[in-house]
């Protein structure tokens, strides 16, 4: 046990160069800002252990940002243990890339196009790696002042109900690779009897994968007064209403920054994203009614994902409200704290021979594609990217393939602390929601707050981790290109977490 203390700091990220928003297969060059993207970090201090918790508002953490970060803040201030910084991506598609401007190679990994790669004649592209120099250089800025400005206060926590999520994985009763004329390629093709978003309105339509989570978790942080300073907002699912737009936005976490803020004042919001690589803020089968409800509710002529947006903002805030007004009855200022940083290997998601064939053969047929030289350049732009993020990740599954013979484990920075009676356990996926639960539901801790997406010592990042029964429906989020990890890694991340929370515990 000990006195807490807390520091703040948050800095606006964005830039006006036109830069690369990764998100897609497709380069998009951002054209404006939209909505502040932001990085916001919380210590939280009991004199024996502390966390450093980082949030960003980007799709993933790569290209050795999270090394970067730490290099910066070890730089500014070396009594700070760098290797207890926790830090997450929001999954915005609306971010601005941090990605190395080379493009893809065997340390990079990333699959996607850069503009090293692509023929861009025509089209200013701001350069990705002075933005992660940009970016690590504000982070290590809001994490050391966070911390120098570490204070007496108090903390409490609970749980509510927003409906953010839902099943984004729609199953069949046939297969539809099968299916007449089905196009086959390495992107959103190699379906089996799912498919992401699939079309709901088919005779062969049976039910959603898996369920939502409508949890939300809260970990609030109060001065020595009792006012709210800040909170740790959690919930199980990705910012990607704004996923095709063009201008740099934090998503639906902006309009739950305006909705918190307007009523409690310039807090602190540090939002993170729990399980959520089967799940999604988008409705499927009642999208007429979706229609008619904003309609009704927003007026005519309101874009959907913004009325999207704004409605799930709603319901955030209606949430926090309600259990900040019974958690606040519980505010405690001397808390048990400690945070476990260890590194896990978890078993591949093997490239069978196969696989490894049909991969080659493709990468052949995809090289001899020729870039689109004619039309206009952002057009140009979108082909070529496309084509280039078609190789690329013929080339990661090859690259896999070799890399598997020696390491057949892939090794994983895990996270897992405990302040009083929760818990927060990190993983580096877009991590399906049933592990999620298979670890909630064995936590010995009131409440665990389940953190994907969380930054990576080294290049990579990111990436699906599908269950088992994503594995049989295939398609993509449950392929060979989007899993480095097997179901079978995701179980042994379950037990390996589930073994540091009972230790923490005292069990």
């Amino acid at each position: 046990m000990g006195s807490i203390k807390i520091g703040w700091a948050s800095r606006d990220v964005s830039t006006d160069k036109p830069i690369n928003i990764p998100g897609q297969f497709h380069m998009r060059i951002s054209k404006g800002v939209l909505d502040p993207v932001t990085t916001t970090a919380l210590v939280v201090d009991n004199g024996s252990d502390l966390a450093i918790f980082l949030s960003a508002d980007l799709v993933v953490i790569r290209c050795g940002l999270l090394d970067e970060v730490r290099a910066a803040v070890a730089a500014r201030n070396p009594e700070i243990p760098v290797e207890k910084i926790l830090m997450n991506a929001t999954h915005t598609h609306a971010g601005p890339s941090h990605y190395s401007d080379g493009g893809w190679d065997k340390n990079n990994n990333t699959s996607t196009a850069q503009a090293g790669e692509v023929p861009h004649d025509g089209v200013e592209i701001a350069s990705s790696d002075e933005y992660r120099e940009y970016l690590a250089g504000q982070a290590a800025d809001a994490i050391c002042e966070a911390y120098a400005g570490r204070s007496a206060g108090g903390i409490s926590y609970g749980y509510g109900f927003a409906v953010v999520s839902h099943s984004r994985r729609v199953v069949y009763f046939d297969d539809l690779s099968k299916r007449p004329g089905v196009v086959k390629n390495s992107t959103h093709g190699l379906h089996g009897h799912a498919a992401m978003y699939g079309n709901t309105n088919d005779p062969n339509f049976s039910h959603y994968e898996a369920g939502a989570d409508h949890f939300s978790n809260f970990l609030f942080t109060f001065d020595p007064n009792g006012k709210l300073t800040g909170a740790i907002v959690n919930v199980p699912c990705p910012s990607q209403n704004s996923e095709n737009i063009y201008m740099l936005s934090a998503d639906y976490w902006h309009d739950v920054r305006v909705a918190l803020r307007k009523k409690y004042g310039d807090i602190f919001i540090l939002p993170q994203s729990a399980a959520g690589g089967d799940l999604s803020p988008r409705i499927l089968h009642y999208r007429q009614a979706q229609a008619r409800r904003f309609a009704l509710k927003y007026g005519e002529g309101i874009e959907t994902e913004m009325a999207a947006r704004r409605d799930i903002a709603e319901r955030i805030a209606v949430s926090f409200d309600e259990v900040l007004g019974w958690a606040s009855r519980d505010i405690k200022s001397d808390l048990p704290l400690k945070h476990v940083v260890k590194t896990v290997y978890l078993s591949r998601r093997l490239i069978t021979d196969e696989e490894a064939a049909g991969a080659r053969a493709g990468l052949a047929e995809a090289e001899k594609v020729p870039f689109v030289t004619e039309g206009e350049p952002m057009a140009r732009l979108r082909s070529n990217s496309l084509i280039v993020a078609g190789v690329n990740r013929f080339k990661r599954v090859l690259d896999r393939y070799e890399k598997q013979k020696v390491e057949p484990k892939m090794p994983m920075e895990l996270h897992v602390l405990r302040i009083g009676d929760v818990a927060f356990a990190s993983n580096r996926f877009e991590l399906y929601m049933d592990f999620q639960h298979r670890m909630q539901a064995r936590s010995p801790f009131l409440q665990t707050f389940i953190v994907q997406l969380a930054g990576q010592p080294g290049s990579d990042g990111g990436t699906y981790l599908c269950t088992e029964r994503g594995a049989w429906g295939k398609g993509y989020s449950a392929s060979m290109f989007c899993n480095l990890v097997s179901p079978q890694g995701g179980q042994e991340l379950v037990e390996e977490t589930l073994s540091i929370l009972h230790e923490l515990n005292g069990e």
